[in-house]
């Protein structure tokens, strides 16, 4: 899989099920390499589910020293779209998946689909149908009747393969013939009850155009793409397991030399999160969310322009594990690993993000100095900075209160506290609007206390964070929550789904050290007291910084212990 999960099951010496069959084909020489693929279907973008297909079929050929295939399933032309190969070959690329020059699209075996369809027909393993889809239906049976066979499943080979031209010469219209699969109607698994294995849809395809007014079915199409390609193992999830059997037949029937082995394993579910295609086509459609990569989704592009990283998600997809049972995994498990990727990596700067301007009634008018602050307390390796201080600053709000509770150890009047990495400093007064709003916070600071001089002559109790008036850097800050009610669950009882309307907080008017003038599309931070926050990539601009909070410091996930 990923590094992590490579050296992981090393160290361990446990293998994972899927794992264990091929260890098992490969020793008993049913497949001499490993040859794996991802098979999106271009009809939206990536979520988070996709990255633990994406990691588990790259890492397998990583660890299996094989290959692996970048492959569009373009079977449908009804829902895909440019757009949408695009965004999924950079999530692949940005997660770390290599296909170097192994990508393919399912369109481009239509021609060798079509003529396995006619292979079959002359095989008399095929025919076309003329049942409505209500008949279909009808005609398919339920889970405790069998099916009834199809008026049409005995036509002769010729007229099948007439019929099945016709097809694709464009004489009929959409829906008004389709060639069904002829296996068995009594099946006990109803997809073997003669699947529909092509249909008529006269609409552009984004690769060929117009050559085309049929298109094979998935559950042909995919098959045939894996023997068409050398794949060993078919990694898919666990809804394909039922269609296995179809799987089977079509690569038996078609008398591919090396048949591919389809494995299923159980896909990962998170708590109170929207994944469904459907779903967020429309939040985005009705503006709820700005594009499939809001941050408040999790979309592989939405965890990117939030500021997740790809080894946070490898991380995650670890603990998640494989297996063949379903489960759901709690979203407070991926923050934790977003914390505890970047905690050691990236630097704690200061941010103030609802201001209020401190003076320093007897510091020099004027007169600027440089504090040095480390960049991180739990790892020196990434040094320190200097930061301007001088008599004008800002504050945030909740750090000065005109009357105290107990056990408020910040500014008010008559307490002292230090300034990080500055000097201590005295509340001697404030100013309030005529609203009575806080607007300045007046101090004096005594010379002597200035950090990394080593002064013992007292201590105080309260530290708070600052950020220089004159240079500060202003910037806007979106502070995000789950787009999901997680009180009243992800639907309501109509099926719509139950949006959390404070989901986004957009700070205006919050003030940066000036350090981060510099900040890089998708270039992270820890800011005090605050959270991990990254600049968006989409909104900021170097005139206009905007920051999305990507995770707030403190977490309610305890890693398991084993």
């Amino acid at each position: 899989m990923s590094e992590i999960i490579k050296t992981e099951n090393k160290e361990n010496g446990s293998r994972n099920f899927i794992e264990q069959i091929i260890e098992k084909d490969l020793a008993e020489g049913v497949y001499d390499t490993v040859h794996t693929r991802f098979p999106p279907e271009p009809n939206g973008y990536l979520h988070i589910g996709h990255a633990k297909s994406i990691l588990l079929n790259y890492g397998l050929a990583q660890e299996y020293n094989g290959k692996f295939n970048m492959r569009f399933d373009d079977t449908n032309p009804t829902k895909e779209k440019t757009e949408f190969v695009e965004s999924i070959k950079a999530d692949i690329t940005w997660l770390g998946a290599d296909w170097e020059d192994r990508l393919y699209f399912a369109s481009d075996y239509f021609e060798q689909m079509y003529k396995g369809a006619v292979r079959l027909i002359e095989k008399g393993k095929a025919y076309v149908s003329e049942l409505t889809a209500e008949q279909m239906r009808e005609y398919r049976g339920t889970l405790t009747e069998p099916g009834k066979d199809d008026p049409n499943r005995d036509r002769s080979v010729s007229e099948n393969l007439e019929l099945f031209e016709n097809m694709k010469n464009g004489l009929y219209k959409d829906g008004e013939k389709v060639l069904r699969a002829k296996i068995d109607m009594k099946s006990p698994n109803i997809n073997m009850r003669d699947p529909i294995i092509y249909r008529v849809a006269h609409m552009t395809h984004h690769n060929t155009g117009d050559k085309w007014c049929i298109y094979p079915m998935y559950d042909f199409a995919h098959p045939i793409e894996d023997a068409i390609e050398g794949i060993t193992h078919s990694i898919c999830t666990l809804e394909f397991e039922d269609h296995r059997p179809l799987y089977d037949w079509v690569v038996r029937e078609l008398e591919y030399p090396h048949p591919p082995k389809q494995i299923e394993f159980a896909k990962m579910y998170l708590t109170n999160v929207v994944t469904g295609k459907r779903y967020i086509k429309k939040l985005v459609e009705d503006g709820i969310v700005d594009g499939w990569d809001d941050p408040r989704l999790v979309s592989i592009a939405a965890l990117k322009r939030r500021g997740f990283t790809p080894e946070s998600i490898k991380m995650f997809v670890d603990l998640c594990g494989v297996s063949k049972s379903n489960s759901s995994a709690d979203y407070a498990m991926l923050e934790y690993c977003i914390r505890e990727d970047l905690k050691l990596k990236r630097p704690r700067m200061m941010a103030v993000l609802d201001p209020v301007k401190l003076i320093i009634d007897n510091y020099p008018e004027g007169q600027t100095e440089m504090m040095a602050v480390p960049n991180n307390l739990e790892n020196e390796e990434l040094g320190t900075r200097e930061v301007p201080f001088g008599r004008e600053l800002y504050i945030d709000r909740e750090d000065f209160m005109e009357e105290p509770p107990k056990k408020y150890f910040r500014l008010y009047p008559g307490n002292e506290v230090r300034l990080m990495n500055a000097y201590f400093v005295t509340c001697t007064s404030f100013v309030k609007d005529e609203s009575g709003k806080v607007t300045e916070v007046h101090c004096t600071y005594d010379p002597e206390t200035r950090s990394g001089l080593g002064f013992t002559g007292r201590k105080v109790k309260g530290t708070i964070h600052w950020v220089p008036a004159r240079q500060a850097v202003k910037a806007e800050i979106r502070l995000y929550e789950n787009i999901i009610d997680e009180e009243k669950g992800v639907y309501n009882e109509d099926g719509s789904l139950n949006l959390n309307p404070n989901s986004l907080a957009i700070l205006k008017d919050c003030y940066l050290e000036p350090a981060l003038a510099a900040a890089k599309e998708l270039e992270s931070f820890q800011f005090v007291r605050q959270g991990y926050f990254c600049v968006d990539h989409k909104d900021s601009k170097p005139d206009g910084l905007v920051f999305n909070r990507i995770v707030s410091l403190k977490s309610s996930y305890t890693l398991p212990k084993d």
